[in-house]
Order: C-alpha cells, then sequence, then structure tokens
C-alpha cells in the first residue's frame, strides 16, 4: 500500500478554517497582520508556518500556538522523511547495546 503525502499546513489552514468559516485569505490577512503574499504562499504549500505566524493564527482562531507549530513540524518531519528513508538506512548504523 502506497503511503499518502504528508499534508502541509496551509492546506488544513484552508479546509478546516478558512473555507468553513468563510473567511478569505485577504480578511485573514488583513485581520492577524500576515501579509496577504504569506497567506496564500501558506495555503498553496509553499511556505512555512513560522512562530510569528502561528502566534497571530492561534490570537485569531482562539487555538494554541502550538497548534500550528506542531502542524509544520509534523510536515517537515514526514517530508524529510520520506525524501531521507533509504539514505538513512544506509548511512546510520544503530547503536549496539550492551
Amino acid at each position: 500500500m502506497k503511503k499518502l503525502p504528508p499534508i502541509h499546513p496551509g492546506e488544513i489552514l484552508l479546509e478546516e478554517f478558512l473555507l468553513p468559516m468563510k473567511i478569505t485569505q485577504s480578511r485573514l490577512a488583513k485581520e492577524t497582520g500576515i501579509g496577504s503574499q504569506t497567506v496564500n504562499e501558506i495555503v498553496q504549500g509553499k511556505r512555512s508556518i513560522t512562530p510569528n505566524t502561528a502566534l497571530r493564527l492561534s490570537l485569531y482562531f482562539g487555538l494554541s500556538e502550538r497548534f500550528w507549530l506542531n502542524l509544520q513540524s509534523r510536515y517537515d518531519l514526514e517530508t524529510e522523511k520520506d525524501k531521507l528513508a533509504d539514505r538513512l538506512q544506509r548511512e546510520v548504523r544503530v547503536l549496539a547495546t550492551a
């Protein structure tokens, strides 16, 4: 079975928040102080959610900043794991325990 690709936090922002709440990217940018280009690039999966952005989104939506940072960290880790999987198996030796 083929593994599904990691979900970018921008997709979650769009599908779980903006669309159901009928919030435009422009409105989100204006009401959070996040640049409109930044919001668009996050939604398109071209930009990461930074701590600054996480703080603004958390205040706006009433969620923890950790929620947004964890989404980004999980995405980054899964993306890197997929990219390096074979190489890591070849290059890293498991520490032998006594």
